[in-house]
């Protein structure tokens, strides 16, 4: 179907529960045709995405204590939390139990 002002496809649009059909000028049928819209989607075995569930920690490594389990090392970043004349906020992240902490 086309629109009888421009002649551009008329495309259905959703409206709440209901769907129209309308031009983008803005022209919608007085008398509205019986249409019914199906979609059927089919998807590859390409198409479909393999979650892995793998942990990857590119951040650097410190020997630096655990409050939790005590283990030797850790990952660590520093992130300007306060004023920038002041020195950057240090976190870090045991490597065995995952627990993160900050240093001042």
């Amino acid at each position: 179907m086309f629109c009888e002002k421009c002649s551009m496809l008329l495309v259905p649009r959703k409206e709440g529960k209901r769907v129209d059909i309308t031009c983008k000028c803005g022209f919608s049928p007085k008398k509205k045709p019986d249409l019914i819209l199906k979609e059927q989607v089919k998807l590859n075995k390409k198409d479909e995405i393999e979650i892995i569930d793998k942990r990857v920690e590119i951040l650097p490594k410190t020997n630096e204590e655990c409050p939790k389990c005590k283990h030797k090392e850790a990952y660590y970043w520093l992130v300007q939390t306060r004023a920038a004349d002041e020195a950057a906020t240090r976190f870090f992240k045991c490597v065995k139990c995952m627990h993160t902490w900050r240093a001042y």
